[in-house]
């Protein structure tokens, strides 16, 4: 919910006349709130900060397309701020979409060492040798999923 809230947000903000400054600066300043979230920047702060932004902008926009577009944003507040929590406290987004908060691991236990996922990763991410479990080194890892889709043996997942 959190990165549909982003979208929205970035819809709204690529539509607006510019004419209202609460439109103008308000979304803006939201839009680079959530993005600090959804890159595991954000803190519990930054949550009541959106918040009194949204009411801000709410009440002071001319147009209807300001007046709501912090409805996403309050919205998700409201009904999954769980998510929200999740974002800014453990740095996890529970929904795998975010890509800067996934991290991809290997299961020893399904890990044939085929060398598949090691072969095809494209910033040689994944170490291990032939017929022993591989392991992915995340300082190097650029999330791209490529490592998942090659694995024959289910042994990559994201968290």
């Amino acid at each position: 919910m959190v990165y549909i809230a982003k979208f929205f947000l970035q819809f709204t903000g690529d539509e607006s006349c510019g004419k209202c400054s609460p439109c103008r600066v308000g979304t803006r300043r939201l839009l680079e709130i959530l993005e600090k979230i959804t890159d595991g920047r954000g803190t519990v702060e930054d949550l009541d900060k959106m918040e009194e932004l949204c009411y801000y902008i709410k009440e002071n926009a001319q147009c209807g397309l300001g007046q709501t577009a912090p409805n996403p944003v309050l919205s998700t507040l409201r009904y999954f701020r769980d998510e929200y929590m999740e974002h800014v406290v453990n740095k996890h987004c529970p929904a795998g979409v975010c890509k800067k908060l996934i991290v991809y691991k290997i299961d020893p236990m399904k890990c044939k060492g085929c060398t598949l996922c090691k072969r095809n990763c494209p910033v040689d991410a994944i170490d291990g040798a032939i017929k022993s479990p591989h392991s992915i080194d995340m300082t190097r890892c650029i999330k791209c999923g490529t490592c998942m889709d090659n694995c024959r043996f289910g042994a990559i997942y994201k968290e």
